[in-house]
């Protein structure tokens, strides 16, 4: 069944109404008509298989007819910062690290970043960056949609990084010299429920002085095994082995 996320937890009498985006996907491009059923997500995070009973004009109105609690998010909250990419790079990074599992995005420029995002395109960006969150979060059969922050300066993401209990960043130099081992070692510190944050340097990747910025903020510098992967790949790659550490090896 499709997956569509409400804005409130409210229904009257076991109903509920979609309005907007979704009642088009509904009636328009599914097709979907009375009697169909549809998989809904309130804010809270149950889910719940509801019966559409009527189409109206602007409004579709569903009965509910079980609401239950699904496991599909990580244990821990990854936030992905990644620089910014070329083209729809950046566009893959979010829809392929919602279906692993990512808690935000937040996109930076650094000083070797070649994508400067004026002020008029940062709010399409930001907003075609959202809709795909959601859409893959829809399709990943997630209980929640990933959030899209607004791209930020290198500063403002040290300042940022200040409120998470661990932070690694990539770097492509420990892979060469095969460090391995401080990836699992921090994964293996961290308890359900804490935050991290997750850096990722755009096509140029790190100058030696933003990696030792980061060292001085607390960043861990870790490695992704012997090989160099792109920009728009290294997420995925960390993204994949967090959810192998928590979800099938724990």
């Amino acid at each position: 069944m499709q997956r569509y996320f409400l804005e409130n937890n409210e229904y009257e009498n076991g109903k509920i109404e979609i309005r907007g985006d979704d009642f088009h996907h509904i009636v328009r491009v599914m097709r979907m008509s009375v009697g169909s059923k549809i998989d809904v997500v309130f804010p809270n995070r149950q889910t719940a298989i509801c019966e559409i009973a009527n189409i109206l004009p602007d409004v579709l109105e569903a009965k509910v007819v079980s609401v239950r609690d699904e496991i599909r998010e990580l244990p821990i909250k990854v936030t992905v910062a990644g620089g910014l990419l070329k083209g729809d790079k950046f566009d893959i990074v979010v829809q392929k690290g919602t279906e692993l599992g990512a808690a935000a995005f937040l996109p930076f420029t650094s000083e070797r970043s070649i994508v400067k995002l004026e002020e008029k395109k940062r709010k399409r960006r930001l907003e075609r960056w959202q809709k795909i969150a959601k859409e893959a979060a829809e399709q990943s059969e997630r209980t929640m949609i990933p959030k899209c922050l607004e791209p930020v300066s290198f500063q403002e993401l040290l300042l940022i990084s200040q409120s998470y209990e661990k932070k690694i960043v990539a770097y492509e130099e420990e892979g060469r010299n095969h460090h391995r081992e401080q990836l699992p070692q921090t994964l293996k510190e961290l308890q359900a429920g804490e935050a991290l944050l997750f850096v990722f340097g755009p096509e140029g990747g790190f100058s030696k002085a933003e990696i030792d910025a980061l060292k001085a903020n607390d960043f861990i510098v870790c490695g992704l095994g012997p090989r160099i992967l792109r920009a728009e790949t290294a997420p995925l790659y960390a993204l994949a082995a967090i959810s192998f550490y928590f979800e099938l090896l724990r």
